[in-house]
């Protein structure tokens, strides 16, 4: 797969004030095709979302490719996203006739439920071929999902021994490869795609936090001063803690975005010659610390009837025009509670 950067353009800002991103993508268009001509090799598709943004993170483009092959929804890095969401999640697809579960790849968690789904959707497919003459054989998989979702991290785990390069980088897996599954049946891996334009400006705003697009393709200061924003809006106290802010009694975190990053940066000595901060540095320790889930565990995604709620809540109090929708929608998340709009 060509590195992500040459496929990038520059990131602007909306008329909502959020972040854009737009692609043009020619190796997607080429990896698309190769999943469109691998589709009957095989028996269910495991389309692997981000648990912190199962919207943000499941390519529109996927439904319509998979038609109606058997697919299982699995919600990876549960360990980062809050727990009362990612349930709220499970629940959601099941209602939608979906067959959904939550693991977390590197550690183990909800692998085993994961094994199971899958041979029990493969298992009507393998039957019908056998009851036609063919050769009984174990049953097979697709893995699908955007770069960084955890693809290689979670075909490791279920093959028992590096299989698939996993690095922390968009865009590794290049190739389709198949990796034969202890358990019993066979996973083919796919590259990671991405879909042309993120018409949600939201959309790219929460792939850029999650590092599915690379640092090296976007400015990421507007990125990191909205993340900003929303963590002071709604989980200050994360902020206050993980930073060691020390406020006086009365005192809140500036609402400046760029206030708050050059104090954090002040506040863990990113200081260059005449006590300046150097917010390159900063910028890079917010991302970092953020996606390892040490600021605090989030969902930013919530599923529809939540924000529906939200939005209705909100409008009956007045607040129902087209920017503070946005706004609520950025806003969606908490690490097991739900922010207030």
């Amino acid at each position: 797969m060509a590195d992500i950067k040459e496929t990038a353009d520059a990131l602007s800002l909306s008329a909502e004030g959020l972040p854009t991103i737009v692609w043009y993508p020619g190796h997607m268009a080429k990896a698309k095709r190769l999943i469109a001509d691998n589709l009957k090799l095989v028996d269910v598709v495991i389309e692997l979302v981000d648990a912190r943004i199962p919207v943000a993170s499941a390519n529109p483009m996927l439904k319509e490719l998979i038609g109606k092959k058997p697919r299982l929804i699995v919600l990876n890095k549960m360990d980062l996203a809050s727990p009362a969401v990612t349930k709220d999640w499970i629940g959601y697809y099941q209602s939608q006739g979906l067959a959904a579960v939550a693991v977390d790849a590197p550690g183990g968690r909800g692998i085993k439920g994961l094994v199971k789904l899958t041979a029990k959707l493969a298992s009507g497919r393998t039957r019908r071929l056998e009851n036609k003459g063919a050769k009984a054989r174990a049953p097979r998989a697709m893995v699908l999902g955007i770069p960084n979702v955890g693809k290689s991290s979670l075909i490791n785990r279920l093959a028992g021994r590096v299989k698939a390069k996993a690095e922390n980088r968009p865009g590794v897996t290049r190739a389709k490869q198949w990796i034969h599954i202890e358990d019993g049946f066979d996973l083919l891996d796919m590259p990671g795609i991405l879909w042309p334009k993120f018409d949600d400006p939201t959309v790219g705003l929460y792939l850029s936090y999650t590092g599915a697009i690379s640092d090296e393709a976007i400015d990421t200061e507007p990125v990191v001063l909205h993340l900003l924003g929303w963590l002071r809006k709604n989980f200050p106290r994360d902020l206050i803690t993980r930073y060691k802010l020390e406020l006086a009694e009365g005192e809140t975190l500036p609402e400046d975005s760029m206030a708050l990053l050059e104090l954090i940066g002040r506040k863990r000595g990113h200081l260059e010659k005449g006590g300046i901060v150097n917010r390159d540095k900063t910028k890079k320790l917010l991302l970092k610390e953020f996606r390892a889930g040490l600021i605090g565990k989030y969902t930013l995604d919530l599923p529809p009837e939540k924000t529906e709620a939200r939005e209705t809540e909100a409008e009956d109090n007045g607040a129902g025009s087209k920017e503070n929708r946005v706004n609520r929608k950025f806003a969606a998340g908490g690490a097991g509670q739900r922010p207030a709009p």
